[in-house]
């Protein structure tokens, strides 16, 4: 059988991982991410908890790969984004709100 070429990717905040790899075609998310030791490198991932996709749709362990899928392995979210914009949209007032005004006029 011929191969194919995927690659598996894996972000945290402080790094982002893209593994390219030759794989069976036919061969499934879940074979490619064992086949490309991510496991191994990154042993908080949990397959049976991580949601799985390829180029931003979540997919099933068991979907099959085509030429150049991106698969993904996704991290819980650990923060409600809306109360990040909230604060984000705070701290941007407040710091507008304390910008000196420029003195117009002033000789």
């Amino acid at each position: 059988m011929a191969n194919i070429t995927v690659s598996v990717a894996y972000a945290l905040p402080e790094e982002q991982v893209v593994l390219e790899l030759k794989v069976e075609a036919g061969a499934t998310i879940e074979k490619a991410v064992l086949q490309s030791g991510i496991l191994q490198k990154y042993p908080e991932i949990d397959l049976s908890q991580n949601k799985v996709g390829i180029y931003g749709h979540v997919e099933p362990l068991s979907k099959q790969l085509v030429a150049k899928d991106r698969v993904e392995i996704y991290r819980a979210i650990t923060c409600d984004p809306k109360e990040v914009r909230r604060q984000r949209a705070k701290q941007a007032k407040d710091k507008k709100a304390k910008k000196p005004e420029s003195s117009e006029g002033s000789d």
